[in-house]
């Protein structure tokens, strides 16, 4: 008898303590489902801002939010977007990076070449970051697991529209003006140096995947503007819509999907994003190359261009 009441009393305690368990991991399993929306990891890079809302990250690229200390480097924005989008990459709480800029008619449009008003010899180190950073930016976002939209908030010329073309989904507010500045020759507004220079940012990276060979070189060669209506309407980005409903369609967007399972969306964009690897592998190294050349030799030409191989 005192043998069953112990096994009873032991099954009653073991029951007390599974309950509170139970309870514990109930209490815990909640807890997880809160979303984690601290993102002062981020809070380390100068040209751009980082929100998070659950699984979505809201990445607000500019020039420069926060100036530096006196005697400090200013920061490097292309370095910067290497170095975040592979942190964002290892940062499992996110399945989905919202990429807008400053706006009032600006996603990320850089003013004339400080080439062309600075006649004072290249920053090699610059010029380092540079290119190393945008390599990286464009290898982590065609390999990342996350799925990338821009929401085009203005123009993008130059280095923006790389930054466009970079993304898994594209909207685009219908008036923005999107065109590659390199060998506009100072054509596109005040957008670019008033000289000529291989687009090796991105520009004949990518561009060619988007565009048939014919419009691609046009685009290129001779500076071609877009408006992002035309974009649309050629099927070159996802939407352009006005202004007042760019929020709400990136939304719209990002909402449905979310929806779908986080790992079959992230290995679909890997499948998808093969052929832009592939023609990265192909490219990215080779522009950023020739850039630099071109722009070595014109230095030596006093910021002037060549028209003859003579």
């Amino acid at each position: 008898m005192p043998t069953r009441r112990r096994f009873i009393q032991n099954l009653a305690a073991i029951g007390v303590v599974a309950g509170a368990a139970g309870a514990v991991a109930a209490s815990a399993a909640q807890e997880n489902t809160q979303p984690d929306n601290d993102a002062s990891r981020y809070d380390k890079y100068s040209t751009m801002k980082v929100t998070l809302n659950g699984p979505v990250a809201n990445l607000l690229v500019s020039n420069v939010l926060s100036l530096p200390k006196p005697g400090e480097r200013p920061p490097n924005l292309h370095w910067e977007l290497g170095e975040i989008f592979s942190e964002m990459r290892s940062d499992n709480r996110i399945r989905v990076i919202v990429m807008t800029g400053p706006g009032n008619g600006n996603f990320h449009a850089g003013k004339r070449n400080r080439y062309a008003e600075n006649p004072a010899p290249r920053d090699q180190e610059n010029e380092w970051l540079n290119f190393a950073g945008l390599r990286r930016f464009h290898e982590e976002t065609a390999s990342s697991e996350k799925i990338l939209v821009a929401k085009v908030n203005g123009d993008a010329i130059g280095f923006g529209q790389s930054l466009v073309f970079a993304a898994d989904i594209i909207v685009a507010q219908e008036d923005a003006l999107i065109a590659d500045f390199h060998l506009g020759m100072g054509e596109i507004g005040d957008y670019g140096p008033p000289f000529g220079v291989v687009p090796g940012d991105g520009g004949c990276a990518l561009i060619p995947l988007f565009m048939p060979p014919a419009l691609a070189k046009e685009y290129l060669l001779l500076g071609r503007q877009f408006r992002a209506a035309e974009l649309a309407r050629l099927g070159i980005i996802n939407y352009a819509v006005p202004a007042s409903r760019l929020d709400a369609t990136v939304d719209g967007l990002v909402e449905r999907l979310l929806k779908r399972p986080a790992y079959g969306l992230a290995w679909a964009k890997r499948i998808a994003n093969r052929r832009v690897v592939n023609h990265l592998n192909l490219t990215l190294d080779a522009a950023a190359a020739y850039e630099q050349l071109h722009l070595m030799q014109t230095e030596k030409l006093g910021w002037k261009d060549q028209l003859n191989f003579l």
